[in-house]
């Protein structure tokens, strides 16, 4: 996540006249990670849009009970993946959709977005990331496009640091396996 010196800008939240400052400094500084966070799991600009958006309302909203027990980006991971997570629930809900199944919903809404530029490939990898359980998904994501450390991911999953490695381990697996078979 981006250098910001998260003590300084935790003591100017608890002051009401610079809440709004230090919390404009947050999103400034946390935006883009964030919204990549999100667009790989929503996939369709658009969408990741709105969630950002709803990431960023919810932590203006309980902002006076962040501790600071963990950092600053660590709590809006967990909201972003929280947030992602439920509006992926409410995509499925709306189609029909058994959180079992692949979403596949989602490549077709990846494909119609005026934003995606990738080739066959891209959508290809694309489809393999889909097969993959929503967990996995997530660790692949934080721990191959982010480079988050698996003690991060754990923080932010609540999950050992070994299921995390071992998450990952079966996720690239099935990601090989599946662009193996479709080649």
């Amino acid at each position: 996540m981006p250098g910001i010196d998260e003590r300084r800008v935790l003591l100017l939240l608890q002051n009401s006249e610079t809440q709004k400052d230090a919390f404009s400094e947050i999103v400034k500084a946390y935006s883009e990670k964030l919204y990549w966070v999100i667009r790989r799991m929503v996939l369709a600009h658009d969408d990741a849009n709105d969630v950002l958006q709803n990431v960023f309302i919810k932590a203006w909203l309980n902002i006076e009970s962040f501790k600071g027990e963990s950092m600053l980006s660590t709590w809006l991971y967990k909201i972003a993946v929280n947030e992602s997570i439920t509006f992926l629930n409410k995509q499925r809900s709306h189609q029909n959709i058994s959180i079992d199944d692949t979403d596949t919903f989602l490549l077709s809404k990846m494909e119609s977005d005026s934003y995606f530029d990738g080739d066959e490939m891209q959508k290809q990898f694309q489809n393999a990331l889909l097969i993959l359980p929503e967990k996995q998904r997530l660790v692949f994501n934080m721990k191959y496009f982010n480079e988050m450390k698996y003690e991060e991911i754990s923080e932010v999953l609540g999950t050992s640091v070994g299921a995390l490695k071992a998450s990952y381990h079966h996720a690239v697996q099935k990601i090989k396996d599946f662009l193996s078979i479709n080649d």
